[in-house]
């Protein structure tokens, strides 16, 4: 499936009624939550001795990829052009791929 394609599938369940402000605030306040879900699985499996629970992971990334549409959708922009200039900006600090000493002398 491609990105674009999935925004548009995603944004099926979206709730209209919500105006543009709404769905941005929406939108990130999700983020939030749905990482924290993310998060928290990762946690378990590293200190609290559970296994990685991958499925449930996926769902919770899965749900990540659901607000960042919203997001992308609120701010009228397909998700493609999210992850271009995402690209670019990687591009621009790790032009030779990452390291530890551009990561800690960043110019930004």
């Amino acid at each position: 499936m491609e990105i674009n394609e999935y925004q548009k599938l995603a944004m099926v369940t979206l709730n209209k009624e919500l105006d543009k402000k709404e769905m941005l605030t929406n939108s990130v306040m999700g983020l939030c939550g749905e990482s924290g879900e993310a998060c928290d699985i990762i946690k378990k499996h590293l200190f609290h001795g559970h296994e990685l629970d991958r499925d449930a992971l996926i769902k919770e990334l899965g749900d990540v990829a659901w607000y960042l549409a919203e997001a992308a959708t609120a701010l009228e922009t397909d998700l493609s052009e999210v992850l271009e200039r995402n690209i670019e900006k990687l591009k621009k600090r790790y032009p030779e791929g990452f390291s530890s000493e551009k990561s800690i002398n960043r110019t930004e």
